[in-house]
């Protein structure tokens, strides 16, 4: 292949350096012009939707506020509790005013239908039913399965009036709110029905806003088509009306957002928004085809302008290569280098001078450069295999003469592992990113501070420094200060340079090389004493467990109960001594330290199936992609591990009950009292309130307190005895029986009981209070 002179390069270099920014600048301009269309395309659609849900929210929220006024109304508590029959019609007359005062707001109900499968009737506009002998009888029922007491549901609409012979609304699906009756019991066994056709909602997606090129649908969180402007897809699935992918919406955790699918093989682009009230999905669907039409007639001018310069740019690189390329023309003359006979040959000007200068690339300096990095990294190849014991024994002896160890090691008569890690900590100021280069630091600091001789050069294995260190003296006492000297020189340099706390593995002395591997997990084992004895440690490998067979701990487990309390109760600093307590329980036996893993890990665990039975999701405290468990098993230092569970565990649960607390107070409050109400005459106790609301019982102890300003025990008595006085006052039960009634041994403990209440004996207070003379004595 024939090569180009250098004036045909410099054109082409001058031609390319003129046409770059042509290009750039152009592409940019049309990318920056479409980007902006369809960013401003993008928010106009969703401030189209925003609107469109703003309405049909408002229709939905005043449905919602008027069947509220009517399930609170007496006139429904009542009824709720009625056969409703021919004697019934002034209550039937009162409650069908109560569902004509509500379909008389601008709600665009078709209808109210109430229905109570207890006492076997349903009401709605077109009279009174019996409940079972209703076409729709079982459908109807089976709307008492949906999980929520409130709820929002797309029906046909010959579900309620199948026994109608005209739809007179001409719409096939109606949106219900419903409502499970009665509101203020655990039990449900009636049903509040608002309903509103779905096309009488159409409006608000068919207005003049929206243009011809927008398709408007509106979908619930199951993806049935709930509004269209076809009306012939509502109650269909989403991929009836072309989109077959809401992976996208169902995956995020925004409520907006906008995204590009294909529909009938064609390009369009999304925008939608999800409700926090129902969860409904507006979308908006536009064609890109559509959308893109001015940015279309913007990248056509562009290139017409793009040509133009680009012509321009081509004479002037043509011109301004002429005049660059004399000087070397005549240098090659003066050479005697002729540029026909450069073009003739198989290389450039530059390539013939170059030729002149080639052996400056061969010397001899350079070579050995390049082959003393290759050795030093097949050293610390070799160095990272011996320590994890991947080198066999004949091959050692081999490699450590290769790299000029072998006469160091074998005068060696007493050698150690040693092992540096860093105690990373936030306070250090410091990123968990910078650690490699702590580690190079620390590396390079270990060469320089031991010598040569003394030491194989250290290597990074798994996030520490490791190396070798040597002597010739036999004796362990005068190695022992030798080793401890120098770990504790090192680490005063490390902490005064580089700011940081190291904590140093030593293994125990030995004299052949072949035991290296032994000595490095040695080195390894002695550092994760750093749990118990914290961070900036020197410690050598010992058998610290020798002679125990059994393990000495002993879980507190009720310290543990103590602090599950103390979250629930968003207790902060009960909560936080609780888990010093704890922690303090947990690392007190001495224990080798992998044994430490498993109180830790059952703590961490405890915690989380306690955080989730409360319905507190990992992703409201922990916002990492990661494991827990795994994070937890990377910290080394017992103030560490109790931070760490304090900060990113305990801490941000305790805020999350806090948050909810006053309401679930409140909650937890009208639920005892309501059993109070209902059962004061049993024997009623504060752990069978516990048991029935599912709570611990000294938890729901301390909520009723905080709430009422009353012990349970108190408001219990004050209850019957206020029913007491009622039945003293309306009736004349025999005094034994109110007694019996209120759950007292005998009528003698109650008379005292109520004389120490009122001042005054149950047969006083009848007689006080103008009551009926008793049918039977008094009993005493």
């Amino acid at each position: 292949m024939r090569h180009l002179s250098f004036l045909s390069k410099l054109t082409l270099f001058a031609f390319v350096i003129s046409t770059l920014p042509v290009l750039f600048i152009g592409t940019f301009s049309y990318l920056t012009s479409s980007r902006e269309i369809q960013k401003n395309v993008n928010k106009s659609k969703m401030e189209l939707i925003l609107q469109i849900n703003s309405n049909v929210e408002h229709k939905l929220t005043t449905v919602n506020q008027t069947l509220n006024q009517v399930v609170s109304s007496s006139v429904l508590k009542k009824a709720l509790n009625s056969p409703l029959n021919v004697n019934d019609f002034i209550l039937y007359n009162d409650l069908r005013s109560e569902i004509r005062n509500m379909q008389s707001f601008d709600t665009k109900l078709e209808d109210v239908i109430l229905i109570n499968q207890r006492q076997n009737w349903m009401i709605k506009n077109s009279g009174l039913y019996r409940l079972n002998e209703y076409p729709n009888y079982e459908r109807l029922t089976n709307l008492m399965n949906i999980p929520d007491n409130s709820s929002w549901v797309l029906n046909p609409s010959s579900l309620f009036y199948s026994e109608e012979s005209v739809n007179v609304t001409g719409c096939d699906y109606s949106i219900s709110l419903i409502k499970k009756l009665p509101t203020a019991k655990l039990q449900k066994y009636g049903l509040a029905l608002a309903n509103i056709p779905a096309c009488s909602l159409q409006d608000f997606i068919n207005s003049s806003d929206v243009e011809p090129l927008d398709n408007i649908m509106v979908l619930n969180e199951s993806g049935t088509i709930l509004l269209h402007p076809d009306r012939s897809l509502i109650g269909k699935p989403a991929s009836a009306g072309g989109l077959t992918d809401l992976s996208v919406i169902k995956k995020s955790t925004n409520t907006s957002g906008q995204f590009q699918t294909v529909m009938n093989k064609q390009d369009y682009s999304v925008a939608y928004f999800r409700s926090p009230m129902n969860g409904w999905m507006y979308l908006s669907v536009t064609s890109i085809d559509g959308l893109t039409k001015q940015s279309d007639k913007i990248g056509l001018y562009t290139i017409l302008v793009c040509a133009v310069m680009l012509i321009l740019s081509v004479l002037l690189a043509w011109r301004g290569s002429r005049k660059m390329y004399t000087p070397i023309e005549r240098l090659l003359n003066q050479m005697g280098q002729r540029r026909p006979g450069i073009k003739s040959g198989q290389r450039d000007e530059f390539q013939f001078i170059g030729e002149q200068v080639h052996h400056l690339f061969q010397s001899k300096s350079q070579l050995e450069r390049e082959v003393s990095q290759h050795i030093r990294n097949v050293r610390t190849f070799f160095l990272i295999k011996a320590f994890q014991g991947h080198v066999k024994k004949r091959e050692l002896y081999e490699e450590l003469e290769q790299f000029g160890y072998r006469e160091q090691v074998e005068e060696w008569q007493t050698m150690a592992v040693i092992i540096l890690s860093i105690d990373y900590a936030g306070e250090d100021g410091y990123e968990k990113k910078d650690l490699n280069l702590l580690l190079f630091a620390a590396q390079n600091m270990i060469e320089e501070l031991i010598d040569p001789g003394r030491q194989l050069a250290p290597v990074i294995v798994d996030g520490a420094v490791v190396t070798l260190i040597g002597s010739r003296e036999d004796h362990p006492e005068s190695f022992h200060r030798v080793l401890y000297a120098l770990t504790e020189n090192l680490q005063q340099q490390v902490h005064s340079y580089l700011k940081l706390a190291v904590s140093i593995g030593m293994s125990l002395p030995f004299h052949t090389i072949e035991k290296l591997p032994l000595a490095y997990k040695e080195g390894l084992e002695a550092l994760k004493y750093r749990i118990t004895l914290g961070k900036g440690i020197i410690i050598q490998y010992e058998h610290i467990n020798s002679g125990k067979h059994y393990l000495g701990l002993n879980y507190p487990v009720h310290t543990e109960n103590d602090l599950m309390d103390a979250i629930k109760l968003a207790d902060e600093a009960k909560a936080k001594e609780l888990l010093g307590k704890l922690m303090r329980c947990i690392f007190a036996p001495g224990l080798p330290p992998q044994e430490y893993q498993i109180p830790l890990t059952r703590l961490l665990n405890n915690i989380l199936i306690m955080m989730q039975e409360s319905g507190i999701t990992l992703n409201q405290i922990y916002h990492v992609n990661g494991s827990l468990f795994e994070e937890l098993t990377d910290l080394h230092i017992a103030a560490e591990i109790e931070d760490w569970f304090w900060s990113i565990i305990v801490l941000p649960i305790i805020r999350t009950f806090h948050s909810r607390q006053n309401a679930q107070y409140h909650n937890i409050s009208e639920k005892i009292i309501d059993i109070i109400q209902h059962d004061y005459d049993k024997d009623l106790t504060l752990e069978e309130c516990a048991s029935r609301l599912h709570y611990n019982a000294n938890y729901i102890s301390s909520v009723f307190r905080k709430e009422t300003q009353y012990y349970f025990s108190e408001y219990l008595a004050m209850y019957r005895f206020k029913m007491a006085k009622k039945w003293l006052e309306e009736t004349d039960m025999p005094i034994k029986d109110i007694a019996a009634k209120l759950r007292y041994n005998n009528s003698q403990n109650f008379i005292r009981s109520f004389r120490k209440q009122e001042g005054m004996t149950p047969g006083q207070y009848r007689d006080s209070a103008g009551g009926r003379q008793r049918a039977v004595p008094e009993e005493y």
